[in-house]
Formats: C-alpha cells, sequence, structure tokens
C-alpha cells in the first residue's frame, strides 16, 4: 500500500558503492497449472489484440521488501503476470527498503540499458532523482502506487484509490444502516501521519455524512497485527455498543479480529480494507462480524507490467480511442461482499 515514509536524503557518493543487484530473470512463459490468471497472455492471444507477441521487452523491476502481505502479492503479481508473456524479460531486484539500495538498482537497470522499468518506490521522493535520470536516458518509468516528486519522472504512474476506499467503506455503512440514524460508527485507521490514512479517513467521512452518520469512536493502529489487536482492545473498551467498525488495512484486520473475539462482541458488523484472501474467505463463508472489504489492488505492479510492454511495442490501452497509452491510471476501490467475492477472491493476497 501507499506508505509515504519520510523523505530521505542522499549523497550521489553513497550510490558509487552500492552494487549489490539481486536479479531473477524471468523470460518463460510457461506458466504453472496452479497460477492465477491476471488476464491477458501471449499463449493465448487473438490475432490483431494487445497480447500478440512482439518484440521482446526487457524490463527492469524494484519494489521494497515484502513485509506486509500486501506488498509481497506486489512482487509475486508482476512476476505472474510477466510469466504469462513470452515477449517479456523481467528482471526483478531484490525488495528492499534501503534507498539507496533501490537507488542502485535502478541505477544498474539504466547501465544495462533495459527497455523499461516498473518501479514502486520506498521513499518516491528520494527516488525521483533516479527516476528523471532514467527518463532521460530514454527509458520509460513506470511509477507505481507512492509517486514521484517530479511527474516527468515517469511515462505512466499506476495509483490506487485511498480517498474512494474510505468513500466505499462509508457508503457500504450507509446501505446497512440507512434506517438507523443514531448508529454507533466506529473506525480503526492505519498510521495517522501518512497521507494515505488522512486520504482514507477523509472518504470515509465524506461518505458518512451523506446519510447523516458520522464516525462517533475512532483509534489508530500501524498496519501491523500487533498493532490492530492492541488499537481494537482499546476502542472496544471504550465503545461498550457499536453499530458499523470499519478496519483500513485486513494485515492488522487479523489483529482486529483477534481483539473482538477476545472480547466476545459480535453486535456490530465489520469492514475491512485493502482486500486480503483471509478476509475475503471470512466474508465467503459469513463466520464472524466481517461482512465487507475495500480493495486497495496488490495487483498495481502486474499492471504496470503489462503498461510497460505496451509502451515500448508501441501499443495502445485497446479499449481507448487514445493511440498512445494514458500518463496515469487511477485503480478503482470496490466493495467485496458475500455477493460478489468471487470476482475478487483469486487475486487476493494473503494476509
Amino acid at each position: 500500500m501507499s506508505l509515504r515514509p519520510t523523505h530521505t536524503k542522499f549523497g550521489a557518493g553513497l550510490l558509487a558503492g552500492v552494487t549489490v543487484l539481486a536479479l531473477a530473470a524471468c523470460t518463460s512463459n510457461e506458466s504453472g497449472d496452479d497460477e492465477e490468471d491476471l488476464g491477458g497472455g501471449t499463449s493465448a492471444a487473438e490475432q490483431g489484440s494487445n497480447d500478440e507477441p512482439g518484440d521482446t521487452v526487457v524490463i527492469g523491476f524494484s519494489a521494497p521488501a515484502a513485509d506486509h502481505g500486501w506488498m509481497g502479492s506486489i512482487t509475486e503479481s508482476a512476476r505472474k503476470v510477466a510469466d504469462q508473456y513470452d515477449d517479456v524479460d523481467l528482471r526483478v531486484a531484490e525488495g528492499t527498503n534501503d534507498v539507496n539500495l533501490q537507488i542502485s538498482q535502478v541505477e544498474t537497470f539504466i547501465n544495462d540499458k533495459v527497455d523499461a522499468i516498473v518501479l514502486l518506490p520506498f521513499d518516491g521522493a528520494a527516488m525521483t532523482p533516479v527516476a528523471l535520470k532514467a527518463m532521460e536516458a530514454g527509458i520509460p518509468v513506470i511509477n507505481v502506487d507512492r509517486e514521484f516528486d517530479d511527474p516527468n519522472a515517469a511515462r505512466v504512474t499506476v495509483l490506487g484509490d485511498n480517498y474512494g476506499m474510505g468513500v466505499s467503506a462509508g457508503t457500504y455503512v450507509c446501505s446497512q444502516l440507512a434506517d438507523t440514524p443514531d448508529a454507533v460508527v466506529a473506525e480503526i485507521a492505519g498510521i495517522d501521519s501518512l497521507p494515505l490514512t488522512q486520504d482514507r479517513s477523509q472518504g470515509f467521512e465524506d461518505a458518512l455524512g451523506e446519510c447523516g452518520l458520522d464516525v462517533d469512536n475512532r483509534v489508530a493502529a500501524d498496519f501491523t497485527v500487533e498493532g490492530g489487536e492492541e488499537a481494537a482492545a482499546n476502542l472496544l473498551q471504550a465503545a461498550p455498543k457499536i453499530d458499523a467498525l470499519w478496519n483500513h488495512d485486513d494485515d492488522q484486520g487479523v489483529g482486529v479480529l483477534a481483539a473482538i473475539e477476545n472480547a466476545g462482541r459480535d453486535e456490530f458488523f465489520m469492514v475491512g480494507g485493502a482486500g486480503s484472501a483471509n478476509a475475503m474467505r471470512s466474508i465467503q463463508a459469513d463466520d464472524g462480524v466481517l461482512k465487507a472489504t475495500v480493495i486497495y489492488p496488490s495487483t498495481q505492479a502486474a499492471d504496470g507490467i503489462k503498461l510497460a510492454r505496451l509502451l515500448v511495442q508501441g501499443k495502445s490501452m485497446s479499449d481507448l480511442v487514445e493511440v498512445e497509452v494514458p500518463r496515469t491510471v487511477q485503480l478503482y476501490a470496490p466493495v467485496v461482499t458475500a455477493e460478489n467475492v468471487d470476482q475478487f477472491i483469486d487475486t487476493a493476497f494473503e494476509s
């Protein structure tokens, strides 16, 4: 997810000594039978479609360390979608939360003259100069999730919709409590200092306002299981009765649900956030308070791989009139319930 850490300054002199880059080439389209279908692929391409094989495209990929279920799925999804194209040579750098190491990874991609770079920066501001360097070298950069400081540092930016997550969660709560004007609504946010958390909360508040509700009890956690459990325990102690609860993140939701079970509370329904497979299985089974979750796609980097391929091969998005790939793609934040969970669970990540 779009965590936006504090800007980290770096010196150019640090770059020369940092050369560690673990590359794993994925050049085959021999995907396993157990691989989920992320759409497209050259093996079943229709004649004249964008998926028809073209010139081989070498793509460098770098993302933060997989220390969170959502982040782990980012790189896994990128690999899976690349495997579906026999004209994509994906070179994946080792996931890192070290800004200087990630800069050196991009420097290596530039020196290797890859055709495109798909980059989910640990720190968008800190990675902006090296992304500009790649663009100036004629290598298109696809910026995923965490934006650069300068729009010229990327040819395409793929984003989730944090404000839209809040709106979707709030709209769902309104739909369930339309006849309960005195309903008590609670919220467990992520890290309060992050813009993404502020955007999610603002969207939630705005949507609730449309049906005359507001947030009665709110606590913030830290996107971890432990933090979610602690924040939820505090919330439940402070609020003896709740009608609806929105938890921003399904990874921290594992802890939130544990706290709810420990407290023996079940008088309310809960909405999750991000869209983990764990959450969706619970929604599907209808085995607890969790009745819905809001998607923040963990397949954003996979979209970036597809767009990089189209860019380099001079193709566009086939369902648009435009002859070029758009500059910005913002993904939707749908609500997943028992009624539509089958549409989403195959591409969900494990918390």
